[in-house]
């Protein structure tokens, strides 16, 4: 049998110790067997190991291989430029690397902050006598003395309670305190056991001796942590997206990089000339800048989502946020406030709302009463903080005392006396107080227990006696509240006459209303529920509170609008197999309440076994688990513990799960924009990729050279790049449902339009404009030319400017794969026109400065050769506005025919 189902005295023999505690040697005894009460480290990566990753992944890879190419070139033919090339390169992977890992890095801290939460001292009964001592010390067999305000540092079976209540939120997620008892129960999850209280909870209210039966890792506590230690990481979609397209660049580099080399050996090239070629061809497929840009791009959403109050933790979260299908949400705090407020009440002639017992009147008579027993009948105590008084405790009770507070704050005349205190039996509280008409008894608890108390009812015209009709009215009410997700309460009161005995006080009360209470929706949520809807993401709810609360919760944030909904309990859950609960979630409406921590975990494996894309939501340290174990994890700021926030890729700033849907938005918006800027980008590699092989298969000079590819790659389009990259969500972005799984970033539509349209456009102006350059030198086809004469030089730059200015016109064209450049203009977007601004002053710099001419091989050239490429510029965007005017009729016959 489980401890929660013996009795105190077969708990403590179970464990060899008694109501006294164990002594002093036993103690010790068991701590060597033991071991310490603490959570234990997991074993963690080497912090070098983690950052040497950043420099050795696939694409990483790749441009190290080219550098190392380049480095072999210069040491066989030194001078010739190519270690330039070579530190280039290396600079690129050192400061990606260092970048990328500084904002990635996220110091696996959970376990430490789980030991935090924990209290570092605690009272035990030692040799019999209460002694203070490291929670650390902790042994089963031990018994600890708890009190109001405590943390509860071990596992426990309760053996004494005095009105004991215990938020569990932490572990559970349930959101209103238990109130803990001694009486065996036959629950079979200890979790959910009324006599047991467990390591990480807090006592809310009175006081109890519990006998300690699981410390450190065996708590339920530790559990959780270890849970929390063997949850995978799986890799965002954007990680996976990244792989495949270094493998994919990488096979097509060395390809060309090959095929090239091995023809021009064929045609007869020196052997070095044609491994240099071979580099040269690598390089300028490899889109250096790609990798840097989508970084960059990634922590400039962060910045955005952070304005909304979303911070990333994980760089590429911002973008698999975009891509999620399911949110699993948490609902207290999340869906909900996290604060319990009066919403409805009931007195003998029907419901009414909270507001009519204020109505700018000083209530009287049956309100007075009622509002007397709200502000009075508590447990709660008074704090004084950033000096002013608060009161906490049973958030319930501080619910009443809100309500009453408007009319009752300013009444001080009235002095408490005695009490009868809550507990699980009685489910009431009673406490006396002596008021100018005398002691008056005010009583509040459940109404199946306080309705026995009472003989008569308050109505407006004055007390009548409790008939059976009202009787029945009262209890129709309550269940009404219930169903409605509201926690209801009982209010009623009496004046104690002289000399009655305090056996005689809950006798004859009053019965003056019903008050239900219950955690308000935020007013956002309804809302962003619907948006959700419209985006077609999926919303699920994953709570511990009981059934009927989350169904109704439910209902009022229109997360279910059909009469009969999926509900599955933790119990019900736990009897399904994996089949079982997929088939389950196919339910249009599914709710899961009263689920564990490794169950919420299931749910989350169970989605993602289905394809979905998994955003999961939590506060507390139950919520680890899965938050670790999605796709994104997305802890509350707020109400958070610690340790869900190290968990998490994504930490809401507001705790509001309207801030999710604006966190999607952005990262929608951040896929669509890397493809952006890879047209960008990867339109560029097409007029690098020409001159090389123009040169091999044509014989003639080289029009464009290592260095000046970098140039393009490595500067003139990093910040126009980045200015895509910036691009604020677009319009009806959240009207659309989210991309395929399958999906590719870099799809053939991609590739056709920025290699075989844009790309040909852009490579057809540059070797124009280096053959211009040649014919106005008066050069025939055949004649050779020197790396350093003048006239080559000055056609090299030539064919780097055309680049260059061609791509300035494709940045407008890259703002949309369908819609027309003209509907956006610079103002949407300044960084933009920064950008072509740098790129500009960056390509003038290169053209007309001695240290630009020296590094990249340039000359200066004349104004001919910058107006010969316009037509070439204006051409482009003529074509691709009409090739988009096109697209853009037949996505509108697609949409009219279906």
């Amino acid at each position: 049998m489980k401890i929660n189902q013996l009795t105190v005295d077969e708990a403590t023999a179970s464990l060899r110790s008694s109501r006294a505690g164990l002594s002093a040697a036993q103690a010790t005894r068991r701590l060597a067997e033991y071991g310490l009460n603490r959570i234990e480290k997991a074993e963690r990566e080497p912090l070098a190991l983690r950052f040497a990753r950043e420099f050795t992944h696939f694409f990483a890879l790749i441009l190290w291989l080219a550098a190392a190419l380049a480095y072999a070139a210069e040491l066989r033919e030194p001078g010739g430029g190519m270690a330039a090339l070579a530190a280039a390169i290396v600079g690129v992977i050192v400061v990606n690397g260092v970048f990328s890992f500084w904002q990635e890095y996220r110091a696996e801290r959970a376990i430490y902050e789980l030991a935090k939460l924990l209290p570092s001292r605690c009272a035990a009964l030692r040799d019999g006598a209460a002694t203070e001592i490291a929670a650390e010390k902790l042994v089963p067999g031990d018994v600890i003395l708890l009190k109001e305000g405590d943390e509860i540092p071990a596992d426990c079976r309760v053996i004494e309670s005095f009105g004991l209540r215990v938020n569990t939120a932490t572990v559970t997620g349930e959101s209103v305190a238990i109130e803990k008892t001694v009486m065996p129960d036959g629950e079979e999850d200890l979790l959910r056991a009324r006599n047991v209280v467990l390591a990480g909870t807090l006592v809310v209210a009175g006081s109890a001796q519990a006998l300690v039966f699981a410390t450190g890792m065996r708590t339920e506590f530790g559990k959780i942590a270890h849970l929390t230690q063997s949850a995978a990481e799986p890799l965002s979609p954007l990680q996976r997206e990244i792989t495949r397209l270094s493998r994919l660049v990488a096979v097509l580099a060395t390809v060309l990089g090959v095929l090239f080399f091995l023809l021009g050996q064929a045609l007869g090239f020196p052997f070095w000339d044609n491994f240099i070629f071979a580099i040269g061809v690598i390089v300028a497929n490899v889109p250096e800048g790609l990798l840097p840009t989508v970084t960059l791009a990634l922590a400039m959403a962060t910045q955005r989502m952070g304005r909304r109050n979303a911070l990333v933790r994980h760089l590429p979260a911002v973008e698999t946020l975009g891509a999620a299908t399911v949110i699993v949400t948490d609902k207290t705090g999340t869906l909900t406030q996290n604060r319990m407020e009066a919403r409805r009440l009931y007195f003998a002639e029907g419901p009414q709302d909270c507001g009519a017992l204020h109505g700018g009147r000083d209530p009287a008579g049956r309100e007075r009463r009622f509002l007397e027993v709200a502000f009075y009948c508590h447990d709660l105590r008074e704090l004084i903080a950033d000096g002013k008084r608060r009161w906490r405790g049973d958030p319930m009770e501080e619910a009443l005392r809100r309500l009453a507070a408007p009319v009752m704050a300013a009444r001080t005349d009235y002095v408490r006396r005695d009490e009868i205190a809550f507990d699980s039996d009685r489910k009431r509280l009673s406490t006396v107080y002596v008021t100018p008409q005398g002691p008056v008894l005010y009583c509040k608890g459940a109404l199946e227990t306080v309705l026995p108390t009472c003989s008569s009812v308050a109505t407006a015209d004055g007390a009548v006696p409790l008939s059976e009709a009202l009787r029945s009215r009262f209890i129709a009410a309550e269940t009404e509240f219930a169903h409605e997700g509201m926690r209801v309460i009982a209010l009623g009161c009496r004046e104690l006459p002289r000399g009655s005995s305090r056996e005689q006080w809950e006798q004859d009360l009053t019965l003056l209303g019903l008050v239900g209470l219950a955690d308000p929706v935020r007013l956002e949520v309804p809302q962003a529920i619907a948006t959700c809807r419209a985006a077609g993401i999926r919303v699920i709810m994953v709570t511990g509170d009981h059934p009927q609360t989350a169904l109704a919760v439910a209902r009022q944030i229109g997360l279910v609008r059909t009469g009969r909904p999926l509900v599955v309990s933790g119990e019900r859950l736990q009897r399904m197999t994996g089949v079982q609960l997929q088939l389950a979630l196919d339910a249009d409406e599914i709710i899961f309440a009263r689920v564990g921590a490794n169950q919420k975990m299931v749910i989350v494996e169970a989605l993602q076994r289905k394809g979905e894309i998994v955003a999961v939501t939590g506060d507390g340290v139950n919520d680890a688990p899965a938050l670790k174990r999605a796709d994104i994890g997305i802890a509350m700021g707020l109400a958070g513990t610690d340790v869900a926030k190290e968990s998490a890729d994504m930490v809401l700033l507001d705790d509001n799960f309207a801030s999710i849907v604006a966190a999607i938005e952005e990262g929608r918006a951040v896929y669509d924009n890397i493809r952006k800027f890879m047209t960008y980008i990867l339109t560029s590699n097409v007029p690098e990729l020409v001159p090389y092989l123009a040169f091999v298969l044509a014989r003639i000079p080289l029009p464009l050279t290592i260095m000046q590819i970098l140039a393009v790659d490595l500067g003139t389009d990093m910040v126009p790049a980045l200015a895509l990259g910036a691009e604020e969500p677009a319009p009806g972005g959240m009207q659309r449902p989210p991309r395929p799984r399958g999906e590719r970033l870099l799809t053939w539509g991609l590739v056709a339009r920025a290699y075989l349209f844009l790309g040909a456009l852009e490579a057809l102006a540059a070797m124009a404009a280096f053959f211009f350059m040649l014919d106005a030198a008066g050069w025939r086809y055949g004649a050779p030319l020197a790396h350093d004469d003048p006239v080559y030089l000055q056609a090299t730059t030539a064919c780097l400017a055309a680049i260059v200015m061609m791509q300035v016109v494709n940045v407008f064209l890259c703002r949309h794969p369908v819609e027309s450049a003209f509907r956006f203009g610079l103002v949407s977007n300044r960084l933009i026109a920064w950008g072509i601004a740098f790129e500009l002053a960056l390509l003038a710099l290169i053209v007309y400065t001695p240290p630009g001419n020296r590094i990249f091989g340039t000359a200066p050239i004349a104004l001919e050769a910058w107006l010969f490429v316009v037509p070439f510029a204006l051409g482009m965007l003529a074509l691709e506005e009409a090739r988009k005017l096109v697209a853009r009729r037949l996505r509108r016959d697609r949409a009219q025919a279906r």
